[in-house]
């Protein structure tokens, strides 16, 4: 029987139970690494005497500048698959985008604000990190086991057969193997179950009873 454990969420960010293995450490803000991150032309580009708002980290601040293309002070969904792409170059898939704002979109506006992004920065820079720890031949993507081995350490405790069929739900070409997006999406997703799931199972005997409409509603709502 799979069992849930304490992850699928990096810690210290809202409704996050879980905690990476010892030697985990998050890149520095700013770096993803050769491949990743920035869309090209996207790197921030802000004025010296441009500060940060207090509590705000200065590259988060301008990053913000750079992928609030309207200038609204707040970051749409469409800005932000502008702003991140995969090791390939390939822009972040339009769905995991829309999962990192909804996780963070307090007001439910369909947009984050300056102090949500921040909260989705260390999101994202902590997933690329638990990424690279599994895509050991830099291929930019994770194979099945790679997948399997990153859920366990997450405290998914999952069968291969679980991993398998992510890894052929969400490789939209193919290839057997995740790209950091798709990774992303399969964990807000497998975290977001898992939160639904042990609302219900108080007792933590990884079993539960559930009625047809609640299950019905939580997976069409992605509760479930």
């Amino acid at each position: 029987m799979a069992y849930y454990g304490g992850g699928g969420y990096p810690p210290g960010l809202p409704g996050g139970y879980g905690m990476p293995q010892a030697g985990y450490a998050p890149p520095a803000a700013g770096s993803y690494g050769a491949g990743y991150g920035y869309a090209p032309g996207m790197q921030p580009s802000v004025p010296a005497w441009s500060a940060a708002p207090p509590g705000i980290d200065p590259n988060v601040f301008q990053w913000f500048q750079a992928v609030d293309l309207d200038k609204s002070g707040r970051i749409s969904i469409a800005e932000l698959q502008q702003a991140l792409t995969n090791a390939n170059w390939t822009r972040f898939n339009t769905e995991t985008c829309r999962l990192m704002i909804g996780m963070f979109d307090r007001d439910r506006s369909g947009q984050i604000d300056l102090n949500e992004f921040q909260a989705l920065w260390t999101y994202i820079h902590q997933w690329k990190a638990v990424f690279d720890q599994f895509d050991r031949d830099r291929s930019g993507s994770i194979d099945v086991n790679e997948l399997n081995n990153a859920y366990a350490q997450m405290g998914h405790r999952m069968s291969p057969q679980f991993a398998q069929g992510v890894v052929f739900r969400y490789d939209p070409i193919g290839r057997q193997r995740l790209s950091l997006d798709n990774f992303i999406q399969s964990c807000v997703l497998l975290k977001s179950i898992t939160d639904a799931f042990r609302l219900r199972d108080s007792a933590m005997r990884g079993v539960i009873q559930i009625g047809y409409e609640d299950y019905v509603s939580a997976i069409m709502f992605n509760r479930l």
